[in-house]
């Protein structure tokens, strides 16, 4: 780190629940692209178009614009700053609560693959939401960083201890 001291408990907490929430989003989603691969019809080509390059846009504009935009930023910044006073990533319902999230939304993308294969429409929509959510999670993992830095709010951090 650098440097800084290590951070109250309920913080690194919060932190990792960050992280953890990332890392399950994005692993759902590579399960998604595989599975939809495999029982998807089309192309290579369309599918990579459909299940990548068109989420992966999403994915960017979620994730840049939160880091990029002052306004944006600074409104991702409070929601984190409020989530973590009220105690959310610190608990066992809080991190379940997330796990259902997440699951819920796999299964919509799963869900869609199923009708898709069935001969309706492909999940493009899915994909890029999905996408754009995992964006929004890897935005919030790097924010609680930069968070962690700012020196006002650090010595908030570390008087929850």
């Amino acid at each position: 780190m650098g440097g800084m001291q290590p951070v109250s408990p309920a913080w690194r907490m919060f932190r990792r629940m960050q992280y953890s929430a990332f890392l399950l989003g994005a692993l759902i989603y590579a399960a998604a692209v595989t599975h939809a691969w495999r029982v998807l019809p089309g192309a290579p080509g369309f599918k990579v178009e459909r299940m990548v390059l068109y989420p992966g846009l999403y994915f960017l504009a979620t994730l840049l614009v939160p880091l990029l935009a002052p306004p944006v930023r600074r409104l991702l910044q409070t929601h984190l700053w409020i989530s973590f006073r009220t105690g959310f990533g610190q608990s066992v319902v809080s991190v379940l609560a997330v796990v259902l999230i997440l699951t819920l939304a796999a299964a919509f993308i799963y869900a869609d693959t199923a009708s898709a294969a069935r001969g309706g429409r492909f999940p493009a929509s899915a994909f890029s939401a999905y996408a754009a959510g995992v964006g929004v999670l890897l935005a919030q993992a790097l924010m609680v960083r930069r968070i962690e830095r700012d020196p006002a709010l650090r010595l908030r951090i570390d008087a929850a201890r």
